[in-house]
């Protein structure tokens, strides 16, 4: 057999586990796996690396239209690749937000061949056009439908329950939850100290988030409606969602998984800012007690970026959000390499997690017809993030200077070399990625 491209002499994460086969691709998809397989184009030697299913960030926020000093589609996709990021979903808090038909088309066609990885965009929902989201949420490129249930950056915002019932009662699809309790937070911003961000916390507390949460998941069952908890930050939510996931899904973030309130706000300042906060070192272990136990679904980086000049405000005027799609992965294999973290569940959080939960085609796992899409790791490789590899036009990052073990040295997406040792390809080739709900529309 004649194949584009093979990935030989590595280890290959397969549905079956861990095995030394080579991977054959033909036309953008998976052809053949085995040992010997044939010729093709392009050989790539894998010896001592992992080939791991495409890596998938199902939150960025690239911040164009409209904010583009902070990011934009390509400079932040390229960020994604170089960190072995195959794939993401884009949040609709844009400038105009995205919540009509005309801007998700608006932003599939500044995506195209512009953005390094492949992509789908989420569509805001408003009060306004709670009744339209059933049709929005079926255009083709699109990962669903977002409600910010406390404000955060952008002027999305649906807190009352009358208004969430009417976006839960508009659609199918699974409805992704930013859950902190406006209320609640409105009668709590006097406990923001001016200058100190390690008051954020405070301010935006657990039951903030927890009083979200079970109000969304009560709403969600009348509606009978799927809902995914985005960046859940709390022990009690998680154990809570547990008790829900016939309804509920929900995602972790590397930031609440390595950084803790102890260390991070005298050490980062506003850079350690972000909504749901950074919370203490007993949140980030109880975080890890229930990942353990199988209840996040996925692992979503919540890339969020602002400027250096904006992050120097002083507290709270001073925006909430910190980069981490290129840190993503690396995050996550250092975790792998310290042992709190199996290789197998981190390929669950990241790849086959996303396919199950937002019910994505052709993507997810190495098998037989599934798109080429490898995120290929050196699991051994010792080095520092330095400010040089950083690609995200906020040019910082709250990992900067951290020394990990475990690297991608490679982003593959539908058999095209995007990324190989942080060089990258001649042009960007992403396209928009495929769902279920959406395939036959």
């Amino acid at each position: 057999m004649t194949f584009d491209l093979i990935l030989k002499n590595g280890t290959v994460h397969t549905p079956g586990g861990a095995e030394s086969v080579d991977v054959g691709v033909r036309g953008g998809r998976i052809a053949a796996i085995g040992t010997v397989l044939g010729d093709a184009g392009t050989v790539i030697d894998c010896t001592g690396l992992d080939v791991l299913p495409g890596c998938i960030d199902s939150q960025v926020h690239f911040r164009e239209p409209g904010l583009e000093h902070k990011e934009d589609l390509e400079s932040g996709s390229r960020a994604a690749v170089l960190g072995g990021v195959t794939a993401v979903f884009e949040m609709p808090n844009t400038n105009p937000n995205t919540d009509t038909a005309e801007r998700v088309h608006d932003k599939l066609a500044r995506a195209h061949h512009r953005m390094w990885c492949d992509h789908a965009f989420y569509v805001g929902a408003t009060a306004d056009n709670a009744e339209q989201l059933r049709e929005l949420e079926r255009i083709p490129g699109t990962s669903g439908v977002k409600i910010f249930m406390g404000a955060s950056t952008g002027s999305l915002l649906v807190d009352d329950d009358g208004a969430l019932s009417r976006v839960l009662a508009s659609g199918t699809r699974r409805v992704a939850i930013h859950a902190e309790d406006e209320a609640r937070m409105n009668a709590r911003k006097d406990l923001r100290v001016e200058g100190d961000p390690s008051s954020h916390p405070v301010w935006r507390d657990d039951e903030s988030a927890m009083i979200a949460t079970k109000r969304i998941i009560d709403l969600a069952r009348k509606a009978r409606r799927r809902i995914h908890i985005l960046h859940v930050t709390t022990p009690a939510e998680l154990q809570y969602i547990g008790q829900h996931k016939d309804i509920a899904t929900c995602e972790v973030t590397p930031q609440h998984l390595t950084l803790a309130a102890e260390d991070a706000y005298p050490r980062l300042g506003t850079y350690a800012q972000m909504n749901p906060p950074i919370r203490s070192q007993a949140h980030r272990d109880g975080l890890w007690h229930w990942l353990n136990q199988g209840v996040p679904d996925v692992l979503g980086s919540d890339h969020a970026p602002h400027t250096i000049e904006e992050k120097a405000k002083a507290y709270p005027a001073s925006p909430s959000g910190m980069p981490g799609v290129q840190t993503l992965v690396p995050l996550l294999l250092n975790h792998v390499a310290e042992g709190r973290l199996s290789l197998r569940r981190f390929i669950e959080l990241t790849s086959s997690g996303p396919q199950r939960v937002f019910g994505l085609t052709g993507k997810g796992r190495i098998a037989l017809g599934y798109d080429a899409d490898f995120t290929v790791v050196d699991l051994k490789k010792r080095w520092t993030v330095g400010r040089d590899w950083l690609a995200s036009r906020c040019d910082w990052s709250p990992f900067e200077g951290m020394d990990l073990t475990g690297k991608a040295v490679g982003t593959i997406i539908r058999g095209h070399r995007v990324m190989w040792e942080d060089t990258l390809a001649n042009e960007a080739i992403g396209e928009p990625v495929r769902f279920e709900a959406t395939e036959f529309v």
